[in-house]
Formats: structure tokens, sequence, C-alpha cells
């Protein structure tokens, strides 16, 4: 077996747990499970696949149970997964030669998580620690917990070879019954712990699964009031969810204030994707145009689709919103099978 021991934690998860733990099983990881009080067959599942599973009794603390499960690993190396994770991809060569040399620092996963824009289904990608050392590190947070050294401060990262498949589906009742047990955890936090970017962008989210826009708009600006490092990978993505809900707010003067961004944030093409639909929005085309041929130049996104067909549709919606289908045309063929797109060229090519 690798050194490297899996540390779950569960409840009411017998609609994903198998496939997350099949998916697993050849890679000769440990395989710990900590139940928090599953009414379902999660418990029965898991001791199929898992080599060790634990009982936890909720206290209204991920760090909590997160720290027990690491407790109970036979590894010092831990990675942590959730039970609608399935792996994709991993080379586990490569990861385990990788351990010795960064044992205080955080292994970065790729999670690929599916979303619908426009009604078209897409995928954002992201990089998440979730492998460490746990003589040096452990979960901090009693909602959205994070990865803290002993000492309280944030580690070193190190990117891995692995990708997990978000699945992440819940139904909107659900969705919205967690992000109001979530919003009582994160108030409570901030209360205690005073004004803190992480936090705001989690209240953030949690009222973007509410659909207050309003109010999550406001609590991804307090956090961007904080000083905030542009390199963090929640900081890039509050920026952008903060644009985009101003978007559909119509606030397009607000959102035009994230151009003082640019410098830190020019290289990622979700962000200059996202000045181009800014830009787009307040009818100042040439710029919305220039930005989005920058994107398709730009290597380094989260969001699919951003450096390539979405990008290259938007310019092809300006030429055509503007007098002239011959450019709309040549932009809409490089869009290649994204389907707007393939209905608007024949839809042009017809009339």
């Amino acid at each position: 077996m690798l050194p490297i021991s899996v540390c779950m934690i569960a409840k009411n998860e017998d609609n994903h747990i198998e496939e997350c733990l099949k998916r697993l099983r050849p890679c000769k990881f440990e395989i710990i499970v900590v139940d928090t009080g599953s009414v379902d067959r999660t418990v029965e599942i898991s001791q199929k696949y898992a080599n060790k599973v634990f009982h936890f009794a909720w206290c209204s603390d991920f760090s909590a149970a997160r720290n027990f499960s690491i407790e109970q690993a036979s590894n010092d190396w831990v990675l942590i997964i959730d039970c609608d994770e399935y792996l994709e991809n991993v080379n586990l060569w490569e990861l385990e030669q990788s351990l010795e040399p960064n044992s205080r620092s955080v292994g970065m996963l790729v999670r690929n998580n599916p979303y619908s824009i426009q009604g078209v289904r897409s995928v954002m990608s992201e990089r998440i620690g979730r492998l460490f050392n746990r003589r040096y590190c452990h979960y901090e947070g009693a909602i959205h917990e994070q990865v803290r050294t002993l000492d309280g401060k944030e580690p070193g990262s190190f990117q891995i070879p692995l990708t997990f498949y978000h699945e992440g589906y819940v139904s909107e009742s659900d969705k919205r019954m967690r992000a109001t047990r979530n919003l009582e955890m994160l108030l409570h936090d901030l209360e205690v712990k005073g004004p803190n970017p992480y936090i705001y962008f989690q209240l953030g989210q949690n009222y973007i699964s509410l659909s207050d826009l309003n109010k999550a708009a406001f609590y991804f600006q307090k956090g961007l009031e904080q000083n905030v490092d542009t390199d963090s990978a929640f900081v890039q993505n509050m920026i952008e969810t903060y644009g985009y809900c101003l978007i559909e707010l119509a606030n397009y003067d607000l959102a035009m204030e994230l151009h003082r961004r640019y410098s830190q944030l020019s290289y990622r093409a979700d962000f200059t994707y996202l000045l181009g639909v800014i830009y787009m929005k307040k009818g100042i085309f040439d710029k919305a145009i220039e930005a989005f041929e920058k994107a398709t130049t730009l290597t380094t996104c989260s969001r699919k689709g951003v450096n390539s067909y979405r990008a290259n549709y938007n310019i092809a919606s300006i030429y055509e919103s503007i007098g002239r289908p011959g450019d709309a045309c040549t932009y809409y063929k490089k869009c290649g099978d994204y389907a707007p797109a393939a209905r608007r060229l024949k839809e042009l090519t017809a009339s």
C-alpha cells in the first residue's frame, strides 16, 4: 500500500459514496470513513470498501470531524476526499515521489465541477489543498474548514497528479437547507474571529445558493476590502464570482471597478473574459472584443470555454449586433461544436 490514508467524513451519502470508494480502491490507499450520524446505507456501503469505519458524534464542527478522521489513519500522509468526489486520473508513482520533498506543504489536486451557463453544461476546474502530513498540518474552522499548520499559519503548496470529478448534485430544497445551516455557522465564526476574507467569501457563496445576489455581492465586497492575496485561489474565485453577481444585478458601473485588478489577474483567461462581458454589457464593444481576443491567447483558466468557444461566441454576437454578419460567421465557426454558435451560424448562412 502507498503510505497515504484517504480520510473521509460522511452522513447520509449512500447515493454517492459507493462510486467514490469503488474508484479509490484500486489505488491501494488505506481508506478511513468516519460516519457522523447516517440513517441510510452509508455505513453498510463503507464497510464493503473501506479499511476502517468509525462513528463520530456530530458537534456542528467540520474541523473536529476531519481531525478525528485523520487521527484514525495508519499513515502520516492523509488525503481528504468528499463522498461526492470521484477519481478521474492519478499517477501513483509521481504522487509517491512528491511526498518526501514536501512534508510541510499541502498537495493541490484538480477538482472538476460541472455547472450550467445559458442552458449549456460546462465544467470549472480548481486546485484545492487535500494532501498533507498530519505531523505538521490539521484542519481549523467549524465551517468550510481549511488546512493550517499546527501553529496556525497557512502552509505552502505543491501540485499533485490527482484529478477528481465533483458530482455535487443536491436538490434545491437540500441546497437551501445546507446553505441556511452553513450561514448560521459562518456568522458565528465571523463573530468570534472578526473580519476575515475567507469567511466573507463563503458567506457570499452561501447567499448565491439561496439566490440572494444582493447579499452575496455585499459579502464578496466586504471580503475584497480586506488585505487579500490575489495569488490565492479562493480570492480569484471571489473576485470573478463577485463580478458575475454584479452583472446579474445589472450593476455594471460597480463591476467596471474590477478593472483595477487587471495588473494582478490579466494572466487568467477567466478574469479577462469577465472584463469582456462587463464591457459588452456597457456597450463598449471595441474593448469587449479586445478582452475576449486576449482571453483566447491565455492558458490559465478555471471555467471551460472562456479561452476558446465562449470568448469567440461573444465576439461573434457583438459583430452580429453591429451589423457585421460576415465577421460574426467567422467567429461562430471558431466555436466548434458549441451548440448556440452552430445554431446562429446556420440561421445567418440561411438568411
